[in-house]
């Protein structure tokens, strides 16, 4: 009964952060890790997470280590594209490290809006 209640008085409206998870279908998984449009970073872009982060992060779990990391990954990104010179033994290519670009833009500012504490 106190179950009918409590619901009857809930929003039904999303959070901010539902519907920032919604719009970049954002979704946390214990068994695999983060999925982003479909995408399992964890299996598609370790490799390239631990080499941009200096051996710093080594999957995308820890979102404040990423968050930590983010700059300099981005500063790496940017060279290896402005350059075209790839790193061939983690398969750097221009299109996979855009796409992990926009993924580590994603995850940041999740973050940065929900998980980081506040001063």
């Amino acid at each position: 009964m106190f179950n009918k209640i409590t619901s009857m008085f809930k929003s039904s409206k999303p959070t901010e952060e539902q519907l920032y998870r919604e719009a970049h279908q954002l979704e946390f998984t214990e068994d695999q890790g983060i999925v982003i449009e479909g995408v399992l970073l964890n299996k598609e872009h370790a490799s390239r997470l631990e080499y941009l982060s200096n051996r710093r992060v080594d999957s995308f779990d820890d979102l404040k280590a990423l968050y930590n990391a983010s700059m300099i990954m981005n500063e790496k990104i940017d060279l290896e594209i402005a350059n075209q010179r790839f790193a061939a033994h983690v398969g750097n290519t221009e299109e996979n490290l855009l796409q992990l670009k926009r993924f580590l833009k994603i995850l940041t500012e999740y973050y940065r809006q929900f998980m980081r504490e506040r001063r």
